[in-house]
């Protein structure tokens, strides 16, 4: 996989949901679920991304039920995941240092 830059939360909240494969608003409700309801995500944003997934390699299109498409994501939007998820770790273990940094300030005012 080439180097990536930081995925929006909507590309990461669809990849997560997709690793149960599923319809658009199956996908809806379980990024509402995933995200303990703080992201709501529409139809034009799911579609909109879904598209530009689809041109990258991560999902694949896997057919359709009355007018439910179906999505899957492929070992590549694994591996695109897997390498976001890394880098949102580092981003909070390379912040714990602002909690020592509150820790000792409010130490000294005590």
């Amino acid at each position: 996989m080439s180097e990536q830059g930081p995925m929006t939360e909507a590309m990461y909240y669809i990849l997560l949901a997709l690793l149960h494969p599923g319809h658009g608003y199956g996908m809806m409700q379980r990024i509402k679920e995933l995200s303990g309801g703080r992201l709501v995500m529409g139809p034009g944003t799911l579609y909109g991304v879904l598209n530009r997934m689809l041109g990258d390699g991560w999902i694949v299109f896997t057919g359709e039920e009355g007018r439910r498409k179906n999505y899957a994501i492929t070992d590549e939007g694994r591996k695109a995941l897997l390498a976001e998820y890394d880098r949102l770790k580092r981003l909070v273990a390379d912040g714990e240092m602002l909690e020592e940094e509150c820790r000792r300030r409010e130490e000294d005012e005590i």
